[in-house]
């Protein structure tokens, strides 16, 4: 294959391409949880890399989330550039000592001295039937703590190429992927390239409204969009990619077009990650609104394991619609005045 071929892969395949060839890079990175050796990874994401970069540096751990996180931050803080694996992202609750107060505070503590170039990664399992202590979106606890970087895929090639720019940045950085995308197919080159940290993508360009999409809710946005064409609304569509630091002015630079906001994001509302993009959004464009933003969100409620009750709290393709309508209604009678 040529290094500028593009050819169509699945997110996980994506991820585990990231690993081999940083890997392959950089002797100095290596991967670690549970089983992800010999197993390779509850998802496939660590396959192949037993065998070829062996088990020093492709290490199964014990169940101990506490003790991979610090033995992640330890590594870090000695010059490795170790990539830890959850095998749900909820078990992160394990390890917040090690993350918060340690991963994220070192290069402050020191004053730049020491840097902490740890990645860790693991799915969001919410939409799969697993219920509420494994199917949880917590990322709004880490952009709450300064120090970290938190990254948040939603196609194939953005995740390999935030995977790669993490284990090549030299702060902490949180990867959550949400399990049902690790299925999702899109172009991937074959050829080593990185998505810059802190840049947003533009998944669709419209006139009408802003749609902020999260993760999982950045596949939901593109469905409403088209659903909504014949109605004649006209849907812009914007992926953050990264949560922490957020790019703020690609989204700026939409509301000036639109006047119109709406955030779809599958954590909980209060306090969720909707609440501080419309937020920093009020702060730098309140004069470019039409009318208030909407939220899309989970329910505040833990994730039932049912299916149907499941599908009633987390965010549906008929939840944007209804919001997508309502900021249109909105907007075409009200403006928000500075």
């Amino acid at each position: 294959m040529s290094e500028n071929m593009m050819r169509t892969i699945s997110m996980s395949e994506a991820l585990n391409e990231a690993m081999h060839e940083e890997m392959e890079r950089d002797d100095r990175v290596f991967a670690i949880g549970e089983d992800i050796a010999r197993n390779g990874g509850l998802f496939g994401v660590t396959k192949g890399l037993l065998p070829r970069f062996g088990a020093a540096r492709v290490i199964d751990s014990p169940i101990s989330e506490a003790a991979i996180s610090g033995a992640g931050v330890g590594a870090a803080l000695v010059g490795s550039r170790p990539v830890v694996e959850l095998q749900h992202f909820d078990f992160v609750t394990l390890a917040m000592d090690q993350l918060v107060n340690h991963a994220a505070k070192w290069r402050y503590m020191s004053g730049g001295a020491v840097t902490v170039p740890l990645v860790v990664r693991g799915p969001i399992a919410n939409g799969v039937g697993l219920a509420a202590q494994h199917s949880q979106s917590l990322e709004s606890w880490f952009v709450h703590t300064p120090g970290l970087v938190v990254i948040m895929p939603s196609t194939p090639y953005d995740a390999k190429g935030l995977l790669k720019a993490a284990i090549r940045d030299d702060n902490p950085t949180l990867m959550l992927e949400k399990r049902l995308l690790y299925t999702r197919t899109g172009e991937v080159p074959t050829g080593d390239y990185v998505v810059p940290i802190g840049v947003a993508d533009v998944k669709r360009e419209g006139d009408d409204v802003t749609v902020v999409a999260i993760s999982g809710g950045v596949p939901l946005a593109l469905q409403v969009a088209r659903k909504l064409e014949p109605e004649g609304i006209d849907v812009e569509v914007i992926d953050p990619r990264t949560l922490k630091p957020l790019d703020l002015d690609t989204i700026v630079t939409s509301i000036a077009k639109t006047g119109r906001l709406v955030v779809v994001s599958e954590g909980a509302r209060a306090g969720g990650y909707a609440s501080e993009v419309v937020a920093r959004v009020i702060d730098a464009a309140w004069g470019s609104l039409r009318t208030a933003p909407i939220r899309v969100t989970a329910a505040d409620t833990p994730i039932p394991y049912a299916g149907p009750l499941e599908r009633e709290v987390l965010p549906q393709v008929h939840d944007v619609m209804t919001a997508v309508r309502n900021v249109m209604e909105k907007g075409r009678t009200q403006h928000v005045a500075v």
